[in-house]
């Protein structure tokens, strides 16, 4: 399903990842069952919400109700969706559909663990992570609870703090997160580590990946890259085991942006990637 949702609500090259996704073959590739678009998955508001300090507050609202419902009926179903972003202010809408067992593993570079006083933009992309386990403004989703233990949380992939904002948001992290940033994944062997946490437990689970976690040399075309990231081969070896998992509700991938992809050569990556990750 697409849900291409940009927080900025400037309606930025995220919003036309969906998109960009179809012309490229995912939906072949994957031989997957077409779900259409959430309708209510969009923002146009880009004015940042005094009081909660979240772009387009109303709007997330609005567009989480409509993920969370989407969501939940599809896995009710027996379905296993695979939602296309848009930005990671996906993640809370989706989470209120999950059950609040599930475990969620977070791929990114970016730790997404700000709030409305912290963040310089006020994206709801900004801290995703933390409103789910509770940090977070309850304006971003409209519930003033975790939808997560932050115990079942592992965040994988991200990238040391390089500057004064990344050091706030580092200092805000639940210690209760397990964390594997990007070095030490390559170090313990990407593949090993998602095999790991794919095996360790019989609670349902959630993917959410992040494409900045790639490292901009393979992957420029996402609207905030950090260096040091994974190479698509790390990338894959990590995702893998995780969206194999019997355990594995479904899975979430954000962040290509179109516009800085204008022959449409990174989509095409992406696809034939998620192609061999879902393979079987």
């Amino acid at each position: 399903m697409d849900a291409p949702l940009d927080s900025s609500g400037a309606r930025r090259g995220e919003e036309r990842a969906p998109a960009a996704l179809r012309r490229a073959g995912l939906l072949d590739a994957l031989t997957a069952d077409d779900d259409g678009q959430v309708d209510e998955a969009w923002l146009r508001d880009p004015a940042r919400d005094p009081a909660s300090g979240v772009i387009g507050a109303v709007g997330l609202v609005r567009a989480g109700a409509a993920l969370s419902s989407r969501v939940a009926a599809l896995i009710s179903d027996g379905r296993r969706p695979l939602v296309l972003g848009g930005d990671c202010a996906i993640l809370p809408g989706i989470c209120r559909g999950l059950p609040r067992t599930t475990e969620l593993w977070f791929v990114d570079a970016h730790p997404d663990f700000l709030d409305g006083a912290t963040s310089p933009t006020g994206e709801a992309a900004d801290m995703d992570l933390s409103v789910v386990t509770g940090h977070g403004p309850a304006a971003a989703i409209g519930v003033d609870e975790a939808l997560l233990d932050p115990a079942r949380v592992h965040l994988l992939g991200h990238r040391p703090p390089s500057d004064d904002d990344g050091r706030v948001e580092a200092a805000r992290i639940d210690a209760a997160i397990h964390q594997v940033p990007a070095a030490d994944l390559v170090r313990r062997g990407a593949g090993a580590v998602g095999a790991a946490l794919a095996a360790g437990g019989d609670e349902p689970a959630w993917l959410h990946l992040d494409l900045d976690a790639v490292d901009p040399r393979d992957l420029p075309a996402v609207t905030y890259p950090e260096p040091d990231g994974l190479r698509w081969p790390d990338l894959a070896a990590l995702v893998t085991p995780l969206a194999r998992a019997d355990r594995l509700l479904g899975m979430s991938v954000t962040d290509l942006n179109a516009d800085e992809d204008p022959d449409g050569r990174h989509a095409r990556r992406v696809v034939e990637v998620l192609a061999d990750v879902l393979a079987g």
